[in-house]
């Protein structure tokens, strides 16, 4: 565990965690690996339920590397999520941005804050509880690319939480690490005991002395020393839903991998994904990112701007029902 990111045994407790039956949802959207749309895709759902009347906020927490502002058509904002965490500013509110859509506000990245990318713990704290304090419908958060804690810390105190993939190996296997990663990070924080912490971080070492390989090999090790952890840790297996999105579809095999995912997060995991949808590749899209235009405004008939409202719909109607995620 870094240094930088001392995170007390308790931070399931801690953390701000999802609220069940509350109106108002936090999704967030993180990626494996960067250069996959991951923004893109999360501007465009933002604009789409802004026009379906949510009330919605963006936020750019690709701590150190923010654009999601550029993907809307906005130059830099004069004050960001880095005037927040260095409490240049008191509320979060002082940094909203208005983007010119009705519905639809802007929490730009902190690029201009040196240590954005290694917050420390209590500022993730902060940030976490006051965007889940915003009085509004829908919060979206664009995490940064990879595994690092902040990211995951994010991604899992979502209501919901989407990962983006494209139909490359190394994006697959950077998706299903990202899950892999989530999961052991969801379990060390309700870990009770230093020795089953030491468990924990044992999996994610493939080598481990323990033969550790999966997170049912991790139950097993943790059954064996405190039955009592485990039907903890089982209950979080159980309750973790995370859900896929495939970026840059170009064939119908390509539509494959988010139920490929779906499997083998189920058979190796024991994680109950699903799969959100498939956005097609569509060169109307990286035309529209050339002239700084989102292509759900300049090209709704887009193939790509359908298959996003199609993501959104299925999202909305599991929301409306208040289905598990």
């Amino acid at each position: 565990m870094s240094a930088r990111d001392p995170i007390p045994a308790v931070m399931s407790q801690s953390l701000p965690r999802p609220e069940p039956g509350s109106s108002r949802q936090i999704w967030s959207v993180g990626g494996g690996k960067g250069g996959i749309g991951k923004t893109l895709i999360t501007a465009a759902l933002g604009w789409h339920l802004a026009r379906l009347g949510k009330r919605v906020v963006l936020v750019d927490a690709d701590l150190g590397g923010a654009n999601l502002h550029t993907c809307l058509g906005l130059h830099g904002p004069t004050r960001t999520l880095g005037d927040f965490m260095s409490r240049r500013v008191e509320t979060i509110e002082e940094v909203l941005v208005d983007t010119g859509i009705a519905g639809l506000r802007l929490v730009s990245g902190g690029g201009d804050f040196l240590g954005a990318a290694n917050i420390n713990y209590q500022q993730k704290l902060r940030l976490l509880s006051k965007v889940r304090e915003l009085d509004v419908d829908i919060v979206l958060i664009d995490l940064g690319a990879g595994t690092s804690f902040n990211t995951l810390d994010f991604f899992l105190a979502s209501d919901l939480g989407l990962l983006l993939v494209v139909p490359e190996p190394t994006s697959v296997e950077n998706g299903y690490r990202f899950i892999k990663s989530a999961l052991f990070r969801r379990l060390r924080a309700v870990a009770a005991t230093d020795r089953v912490r030491e468990l924990v971080d044992s999996g994610l070492d493939s080598r481990n002395a323990a033969g550790i390989r999966t997170p049912l090999d991790l139950l097993a090790a943790v059954e064996a020393e405190d039955p009592e952890q485990a039907a903890a840790f089982r209950a979080e297996v159980a309750s973790f839903r995370p859900r896929f999105v495939v970026n840059q579809v170009r064939e119908p095999s390509d539509v494959a991998v988010g139920h490929q995912l779906v499997t083998a997060c189920a058979r190796h995991l024991g994680v109950r994904a699903s799969y959100a949808g498939f956005v097609d590749y569509d060169e109307t899209v990286w035309r529209c990112v050339r002239q700084r235009r989102l292509f759900m405004a300049e090209a709704p008939a887009s193939p790509a701007a359908e298959r996003v409202r199609q993501v959104a719909r299925m999202l909305m109607h599991r929301a409306s029902l208040r289905l598990p995620w």
